[in-house]
């Protein structure tokens, strides 16, 4: 499975997991340490924490939920010249500071 690219995935400020574009569709995986931690919580009802790897063929309607809509996602997409089709690539630049616990970054920090 070839990986296109690579979101990592925090919450509350703290890393919890990698989401990746592949060339099969999505794979999202809870970090190791961030399972041992006993505040961990899961990202949300439809991924609870566990070691295995999610897959999908479509982006994982948790994460597509981030996601702008309306008015917002079009300032999004002109200001970063992304396509609109694009979710991933939205996902990574418009959900940095996100409205809920959890955010998605580029690079892990």
């Amino acid at each position: 499975m070839n990986t296109f690219r690579t979101a990592y995935v925090y919450v509350r400020h703290t890393f919890a997991g990698i989401l990746k574009e592949t060339d099969e569709g999505y794979s999202f995986k809870y970090d190791n340490e961030y399972l041992k931690n006993e505040n961990a919580s899961a990202v949300s009802l439809t991924l609870p924490l566990r070691d295995e790897e999610y897959t999908s063929k479509i982006l994982f309607p948790f994460f597509d939920g981030l996601i702008p809509e309306g008015w917002l996602l079009k300032i999004v997409t002109h200001n970063w010249k992304i396509d609109n089709h694009d979710r991933f690539g939205v996902l990574l630049v418009a959900c940095k500071d996100g409205i809920g616990n959890v955010s998605i970054r580029g690079s892990k920090q």
